[in-house]
């Protein structure tokens, strides 16, 4: 695959790209769709395509469409609007993805957790050798400019956003469409919840994080580049699942 093919897979074109595999599709298009705005890919106020365009896009029925607006409006993420000038308009406050993200967090299991962390080890690392052996300047560049606006951050939803932005952005660089597509699916399930208030990361620590990966991805050490993002990985979801564990004694 060329470079060209590679960056021109957008961060939203992943989320909006058709559905693959069996299972459930209304949760599946629910998590796309929540991911979008999440990740700051759809903001407050902002109209969603037509249902018979976005149901296209995701390669579903109009009816498994509906079915996942109807959640989304019952989560409050989305309201829709009747007649003219109608349609589903997006309305992810901060207070409601937080309060959506810490339910959700509280229902997974133990083990959910632990499995999720261990996709996102897996994709990460991958990707980080990938962008090593693979990764163009501008590509690099635009990584470290992504760790350093999370120094910069102003708050958790802004750190939270240049951070899944930076994840994505490392498998764009890696020249992978299949990574860029898995790592936007993980950060749409990951990143709210690491991101929480409750966890406390710390964006500057983060960056310095981020930092160190680019150099590694710069001098093409795919070897110490996988281990950074390794070792990152396991350090984020250990405390997801002890916050995990406080919520449930609690």
């Amino acid at each position: 695959m060329s470079h060209q093919e590679s960056a021109g897979l957008t961060a939203l074109g992943a989320v909006l790209s058709p559905l693959e595999g069996g299972g459930p599709k209304t949760e599946a298009v629910v998590q796309r769709l929540s991911a979008a705005i999440s990740l700051g890919l759809m903001v407050d106020g902002q109209q969603l395509p037509s249902e018979t365009d976005l149901a296209y896009q995701l390669g579903v029925s109009t009816m498994t469409l509906r079915e996942a607006l109807a959640v989304l409006r019952q989560l409050g993420i989305v309201h829709t609007r009747r007649g003219r000038g109608g349609g589903s308009f997006i309305c992810g406050s901060t207070k409601v993805l937080e309060t959506t993200s810490l339910a959700r967090l509280q229902q997974m299991s133990i083990q959910e957790l632990r499995d999720l962390g261990d996709e996102q080890f897996a994709v990460t690392g991958a990707a980080a050798v990938f962008a090593a052996r693979r990764g163009l300047q501008a590509d690099i560049a635009r990584l470290r400019t992504l760790a350093d606006r999370l120094k910069d951050s102003a708050d958790n939803v802004a750190a939270r956003r240049v951070d899944s932005r930076f994840h994505i952005e490392m498998a764009v660089c890696a020249q992978s469409t299949r990574l860029t597509r898995a790592e936007v699916g993980l950060q749409a399930e990951l990143s709210a919840l690491l991101w929480l208030p409750r966890l406390k990361l710390d964006p500057a620590t983060e960056a310095i994080a981020h930092r160190d990966l680019v150099d590694a991805i710069e001098r093409e050490d795919d070897a110490r580049a996988r281990e950074l993002a390794e070792l990152h990985t396991e350090s984020r979801i250990r405390r997801l699942v002890a916050l995990r564990l406080e919520l449930r004694d609690r």
